[in-house]
């Protein structure tokens, strides 16, 4: 119950203020109107976006949990800022912000140690998937990053190399470096036939 009620009266509790930041109030209709036509728009953008962002965040990290969790981030993320994005490219901003996450995450993880062995747990059981995604965690995470947009996602040279904030000569070689370290390791997969 009143996590019920602090949901649905915060907003009329508190709300921007230019000069603080936060203000104890009531909104007024017109805030109230914007607010509900800016939910329902970022609302049909997760429905739209969510696959394509789930997609490749699964195989940036090849973790079925770990994916739900960056597109978790990121969708939050998104929204602290959809004022401003829903009339340019929420989706590449989308894509940007889930590639630094990434970048952030894989960073912060470099330093840990495991002092257990963690059984490996398969978000697909497909074994063709399985194989793909094994193969791409061998990639370093920038060419994982370019082999994954360009070629999974389908985004051009230049959506790409703004995604990731690198130049288009840089998305060519990753992405070919990507694609030369993927060959021989998915030569003997029906992946390997297929997509490489």
């Amino acid at each position: 119950m009143a996590s019920g009620f602090v949901r649905d009266n915060l907003p009329n509790l508190c709300r921007p203020c230019a000069v603080t930041g936060w203000r104890i109030g009531r909104t007024t209709d017109e805030e109230r109107r914007v607010r509900s036509s800016d939910d329902v728009a970022y609302v049909e953008f997760i429905d739209a976006s969510r696959a394509t962002l789930l997609a490749y965040a699964w195989l940036l990290t090849g973790n079925g949990h770990a994916a739900e969790e960056l597109v978790q981030e990121t969708l939050v993320r998104v929204y602290v800022r959809w004022r401003r994005l829903r009339e340019g490219q929420p989706l590449a901003y989308a894509r940007r912000i889930l590639s630094n996450l990434h970048t952030d995450n894989w960073r912060s993880r470099r330093r840990e140690v495991l002092r257990d062995e963690v059984p490996e747990t398969a978000y697909t059981s497909d074994p063709m998937t399985t194989d793909l995604v094994r193969a791409l965690q061998r990639l370093s995470p920038r060419e994982r990053e370019c082999v994954v947009l360009r070629h999974y996602i389908d985004l051009s040279e230049k959506d790409t190399a703004a995604t990731l904030g690198i130049s288009v000569g840089s998305v060519k070689s990753y992405t070919s470096k990507g694609l030369t370290s993927l060959r021989p390791l998915l030569a003997d997969t029906t992946v390997g036939e297929r997509h490489v």
